[in-house]
């Protein structure tokens, strides 16, 4: 099994030793995505439902400029800062996956090392054989 590292146009590099998203055996990993500006790597603030949207969108982007889709992730991990957020959180989710389809999934409360991120999600996709 062959990793390659995607480089997806429009999106800057990473400020820190990671990738957005690596190819590998027929997945995708999705590094964590937060409320950011994919192409300046600028930090957006908001409310914990905001942040949740805008990292959704940006793993939205990546999986799909990767050649799969939202349909096709198979595995989600979010991390918040606070478990009060739970369910804020999980109404921006529920926007983005389609009932009944949604991936597996682990929630749990965890500080960023970053300053005013409050929510991150990583995924897991299956990228379609052409």
């Amino acid at each position: 099994m062959k990793k390659e590292i995607l480089n997806i146009d429009g999106v800057a590099k990473p400020p820190a030793p990671f990738n957005h998203v690596v190819k590998a055996g027929g997945f995708l990993f999705v590094t964590s995505q937060l409320s950011t500006d994919l192409k300046t790597n600028e930090i957006l603030p908001g409310c914990v439902s905001e942040q949740a949207r805008k990292a959704l969108e940006n793993l939205k982007f990546l999986v799909e400029s990767a050649g799969s889709s939202m349909k096709n992730i198979v595995k989600v991990v979010i991390y918040m800062k606070d478990i009060a957020d739970f369910d804020e959180i999980n109404k921006v989710y529920k926007e983005f996956f389609n009932e009944g389809e949604a991936p597996a999934r682990v929630a749990i409360q965890a500080l960023s090392p970053i300053k005013g991120v409050d929510v991150e999600i990583e995924a897991v996709a299956v990228v379609e054989e052409k």
